[in-house]
């Protein structure tokens, strides 16, 4: 089934859809660069089933797998020269948020040449170099598979940002729901937090529109129908297509509408070395204050987020849907010292001025910090 949306990456979404990824990717070149994680996506058996289907449709392959959880510059660097190297004409991602992000850096990297570091922090132009890039998400949260950006840590710097621009929006998205089945709960419901996230920022950002929030509500309500029964043990086929629905959506809001200051108060979380703490859950971390301080500025946007979550309230409703995914934490909890926060602080890059409040500044951004410690 292919779901049109308004951007340049053409959606098939459906069950078992990985099995046609060999048929996409003939489109659009004859080696393939493979690159994922380091270990679910190969011991789940999707790799070899991907290779197969590559090779089926007379594609050669060569596979990176070393993409770390948060995706390192190195690594990008490593595997744009491997495919430089093997003379791969096309890139197919596969695996959560990080593997994506780590795709795309590769996918331009291999086509411009020089190190990915050059890029991190910059907004590419339309017309730079990059190879064909599938993606074949695994989890159902980042929407990675129809954004325009990747979010990469320079090992040099020690600096966590983004590589933005319409050249990284993906050929194709082969969203299959099946390969969420192996996710760990856990990584269930951060990954679906994200998504959540997406929905609730791209309805309320500088850059939201009627149709993003109609995206959000359709988002968000796919997420307060299914998400309960998978925490309570009720996985089905139907609960993995809602929650994948609503990850391709809050990412299509993502690449239409933005995201808001809980993106960057998370991004930010990797200038402190060693913080081990998982996209969704940063984002979980912060959103509370960030709700207590924004909700007021989008009154009626934030009474229908409510409503569609069985609340009187955003911040309740957050609240009870944090509480129910075991995602109420402090930074404190995560061994963050006070004495960090101006580290955090100082980490934060992107576009502040997409947020609802009307002037973000470095004392706006320590509160939100203070009261999330």
């Amino acid at each position: 089934m292919k779901l049109d949306f308004d951007i340049p990456t053409q959606v098939e979404f459906g069950r078992g859809g990985l099995h046609r990824i060999g048929a996409f990717a003939r489109e659009h070149g004859t080696h393939a660069l493979v690159v994922t994680g380091r270990s679910a996506v190969r011991a789940h058996g999707y790799l070899d089933r991907a290779l197969v289907s590559l090779r089926s449709a007379g594609l050669r392959t060569t596979v990176y797998d070393r993409v770390s959880a948060n995706p390192r510059s190195d690594e990008v660097d490593e595997a744009a020269a491997l495919a430089r190297r093997n003379g791969c004409d096309v890139v197919v991602g596969m695996g959560g948020g990080s593997a994506l992000d780590a795709a795309k850096g590769v996918a331009v990297t291999a086509g411009t040449g020089g190190s990915v570091r050059d890029l991190i922090g910059v907004t590419l132009a339309a017309d730079i170099p990059a190879l064909p890039l599938l993606a074949v998400p695994t989890t159902a949260g980042s929407g990675s598979e129809v954004t325009k950006g990747a979010i990469i840590t320079d090992t040099v710097r020690g600096f966590r940002s983004g590589v933005r621009g319409d050249v990284l929006f993906p050929r194709v998205a082969v969203v299959d729901p099946d390969l969420v089945a192996s996710v760990p709960p856990a990584v269930l419901t951060e990954t679906a937090f994200d998504a959540f996230a997406h929905a609730v920022e791209g309805s309320v950002s500088q850059g939201a529109t009627e149709a993003s929030r109609a995206l959000a509500r359709e988002a968000v309500s796919l997420i307060a129908d299914h998400l309960p029964l998978v925490l309570r043990g009720a996985d089905s086929p139907a609960a993995r297509e809602a929650l994948c629905r609503a990850a391709v959506i809050g990412g299509v809001n993502v690449a239409t509408a933005g995201t808001c200051l809980p993106h960057r108060l998370q991004q930010a979380m990797g200038s402190l070395p060693g913080l081990g703490i998982s996209h969704g859950r940063g984002l979980a971390l912060v959103y509370p204050s960030w709700l207590r301080h924004t909700a007021p500025l989008a009154e009626d946007t934030f009474a229908t987020i409510a409503a569609l979550l069985g609340g009187e309230t955003v911040h309740g409703a957050v609240d009870r849907l944090l509480t129910s995914a075991g995602l109420h934490s402090r930074l404190r909890d995560w061994g963050v010292a006070r004495g960090d926060i101006d580290v955090l602080v100082r980490g934060v890059s992107g576009n502040l001025g997409n947020d609802p409040a009307p002037h973000v500044d470095m004392e706006y951004l320590r509160m939100l910090y203070a009261e999330s410690y």
